[in-house]
């Protein structure tokens, strides 16, 4: 038994399922809530707080290279003050947590990434020699962390 061609296994006419196949697609590629070429805040979050999460798992890394004594131009880690050590572990573990948080776009990841960047700034002040503490990075760390701030609340003011 054979379907007319304008039939679908439905019963229901080929125009009608193309057209709520279509619209059905159109409501999946479009989750703005049908606001045609407007800008999503969520969106940009989100990759922002991806893009933030590769820079964090570079940090990261660096801080294991220096822990592991893989970085030829950095002295040896046991030779090193204790504060200066206890820095170095300190971001070698918070900034790889913190970029996973990030890349996940968990709350908990915003939170620790926060705290991360805090603590980075408290110790470009109390421990200088432990991490790059120049005004560039710190400005860089500061215009991230405001971005982050304006991005969530511009990304919270969407109607659904």
């Amino acid at each position: 038994m054979s379907l007319p061609a304008e039939q679908t296994p439905s019963g229901a006419p080929a125009g009608e399922a193309q057209l709520r196949d279509a619209a059905m697609r159109d409501i999946a590629l479009n989750a703005g809530g049908g606001r045609a070429g407007a800008f999503r805040w969520d969106l940009a979050l989100v990759w922002f707080m991806r893009l933030v999460a590769l820079a964090w798992v570079g940090k990261g890394l660096i801080y294991w290279a220096i822990l592991l004594g893989v970085l030829p131009q950095v002295a040896l880690f046991e030779g090193q003050p204790l504060q200066w050590q206890t820095v170095v572990v300190y971001f070698a573990v918070i900034d790889l947590v913190a970029a996973v948080g990030l890349w996940l776009t968990s709350t908990w990841g915003g939170v620790i990434w926060l705290l991360a960047a805090m603590s980075y700034f408290l110790a470009a002040f109390a421990a200088p020699h432990a991490v790059v503490s120049g005004p560039i990075p710190l400005a860089a760390l500061g215009s991230l962390v405001v971005a982050y701030f304006l991005l969530s609340w511009y990304a919270s003011r969407i109607e659904p």
